[in-house]
C-alpha cells in the first residue's frame, strides 16, 4: 500500500509553517478503518544452493521477467536485488491476501523457471551486503548512512520484511481512535518484533540477536529511525519529528545528489544555502525517515521481519489486521500490552530497553511471551468476525502452535540448523 501522500503542486516552495501544517494534516487522513495493505520483501536466492550468490546479471535477467508479470500487486526491487510486492488497498483481509498470494504464486512460477527461489528472512544469513541498483537515490542513501557505521549497508542490500498497512483510525478516542491506535502501535510493535523474529544471523555467523534487523535499525541515527515522542499529540509529535530529521539528500535532475550533513528539513526551509525545498521534498523526506511506525495517510507497522515458508507472510498481516479492527481484539491487545509500556521507560523505540529485549531474547522473555499467547489468541478468536478463509485461519493457529505457546520464534529454527550444520562439520 505504498500510497504517497498528495501535497498539490509538488515544485512549490514550503516554508516551515507550511510544511508542519501539511504533515498534520495529510500523514494522519482519519476515519473508520477500512483498509488493508502488505508489502512484502523477499531476499531472492539460488533455489538448490541457496548460500550461493546471485550474480548482477542473472539478477538483472530475473528482475526483467517479473517486471512483465501481470501482478495485481506494484513490483519494485530494493537496492541489495531484493523484490518487493506492496498491494492495493484492500476493503478486506480475505481481499488482500488473496491477490496478493497470486501474485506471489506467479512471482515464484517466473524464478524458479530461472533456478531462483525467494527467501523469507528478516537478514541474508550468509551474504555480505553488495549492493544492486546504481542509481542517485541510492548513492545518496550509502552516503548518508555510511555515517553511522555499517548498519545502513545491511538494511539496503540484505534485509527484508513484512509491513502492514492499516488506516490511522477515527478522531474518536477508544480503541479505534487514531490516538489509541498510534500508541498502541508502539507497544504491541515490541511483542511483534519477538513473535515474528528471523534474523539472528549475519554474514555466516550467529550475532546474538534473534531479529538482527532490529539492532541495525538500532544503530542508525535516531533522527532517522527513531520514533516520536508518545508523551505528546501524535500530529504535533510526527510533525516535530519530520521538520527536525536530518535531510538525507537534496535531488537533482542531473549528476550526484547532495548529501547534507546534519541539517535539518527545518533548518532547510531557513536556509539561504541550498534551494529552497518543495512540497514533493517534503513528500520524499518522509519517505526516507525509517520509524517502526511511519504514519503516510495511514500507519506503516515496519518492524517484522519477513517470515519463512510460502505464507508465513500471512500470519503477521492477519494477526495484526484482527488485533487492530476488530473492536473486542483491540480491547484485549490495549490490556495485554498496558504492563509493557513501563519497560519502554519513555524512550520512543526502537532503542528503549522493551524493544531492545524484544529483538535479542524474543519470547524467551517472559513477560513479552505472555502478551503474545494473549495477542494470538485474540486475533484467531476475531479472524471470524473479519470474514478470515479457513487457510489464514489455519496458518495462524499453526504459527501460534509452532512458535507462541512454546516461546519460540523463526529465528530459533534458523539457529537450530545452523547449530546441526556445525556439529556435523566437526565430525
Amino acid at each position: 500500500m505504498s500510497v504517497s501522500p498528495e501535497w498539490g503542486a509538488d515544485d512549490v516552495a514550503v516554508t516551515e509553517h507550511q510544511a508542519k501544517a501539511l504533515v498534520e494534516g495529510v500523514c494522519f487522513k482519519t476515519g473508520p478503518p477500512r483498509s488493508v495493505g502488505v508489502e512484502v520483501e523477499w531476499l531472492v536466492h539460488r533455489e538448490r544452493a541457496p548460500r550461493d550468490s546471485v550474480g548482477r546479471e542473472e539478477l538483472a535477467a530475473a528482475h526483467a521477467v517479473l517486471r512483465t508479470l501481470p501482478l495485481t500487486s506494484g513490483l519494485s526491487v530494493e537496492p541489495g536485488g531484493q523484490v518487493e510486492l506492496s498491494s492495493r488497498p484492500a476493503p478486506s483481509l480475505t481481499r488482500c491476501v488473496s491477490e496478493v498470494s497470486a501474485d506471489l504464486a506467479a512471482v515464484r512460477t517466473a524464478l524458479r523457471a530461472q533456478g531462483l527461489a525467494l527467501a523469507g528472512m528478516g537478514v541474508d544469513p550468509w551474504s555480505r551486503p553488495r549492493r544492486f541498483l546504481r542509481e542517485p537515490r541510492y548513492d545518496a542513501m550509502e552516503s548518508c548512512l555510511d555515517r553511522t557505521g555499517p548498519a545502513g549497508r545491511t538494511l539496503m542490500c540484505t534485509s527484508a520484511s513484512v509491513q502492514v498497512c492499516l488506516d490511522a483510525g477515527g478522531e474518536e478516542h477508544g480503541v479505534m481512535g487514531f490516538a489509541r491506535r498510534w500508541w498502541l502501535a508502539h507497544h504491541l510493535g515490541a511483542v511483534l518484533v519477538a513473535a515474528f523474529a528471523n534474523s539472528p544471523m549475519a554474514e555466516g555467523r550467529p550475532t546474538g540477536w534473534l531479529s538482527t534487523r532490529q539492532l541495525m535499525w538500532a544503530e542508525l541515527d535516531p533522527g532517522r529511525a527513531g520514533g516520536p515522542s508518545l508523551a505528546h499529540d501524535p500530529r504535533r509529535a510526527w510533525a516535530r519529528r519530520v521538520l527536525d530529521a536530518p535531510v538525507m539528500c537534496v535531488r537533482r535532475e542531473e549528476g550526484r545528489w547532495e548529501v547534507p550533513d546534519g541539517v535539518s528539513f527545518r533548518e532547510w526551509t531557513r536556509s539561504r544555502t541550498m534551494r529552497p525545498p518543495t512540497r514533493a521534498d517534503l513528500d520524499y523526506h518522509i519517505s526516507t525517515l525509517f520509524p517502526p511506525v511511519r504514519p503516510r495517510g495511514h500507519l506503516e507497522l515496519r518492524m517484522i521481519d519477513a517470515q519463512p515458508g510460502e505464507d508465513g507472510w500471512i500470519v503477521p498481516l492477519a494477526v495484526v489486521t484482527a488485533l487492530f479492527d476488530d473492536p473486542a481484539a483491540a480491547t484485549v491487545v490495549n490490556r495485554a500490552v498496558q504492563p509493557l509500556a513501563e519497560r519502554a521507560a519513555g524512550v520512543p523505540p526502537p532503542r528503549n530497553p522493551l524493544w531492545t529485549d524484544a529483538a535479542r531474547h524474543g519470547l524467551s522473555d517472559p513477560e513479552l511471551r505472555r502478551a503474545a499467547v494473549t495477542c494470538f489468541a485474540a486475533a484467531l478468536d476475531a479472524l471470524p468476525r473479519l470474514g478470515a478463509s479457513t487457510k489464514v485461519m489455519d496458518v495462524v493457529a499453526a504459527f501460534a502452535d509452532r512458535y507462541v505457546r512454546r516461546g519460540r520464534c523463526p529465528a530459533d529454527d534458523i539457529l537450530d540448523r545452523d547449530a546441526s550444520v556445525r556439529r556435523r562439520a566437526r565430525r
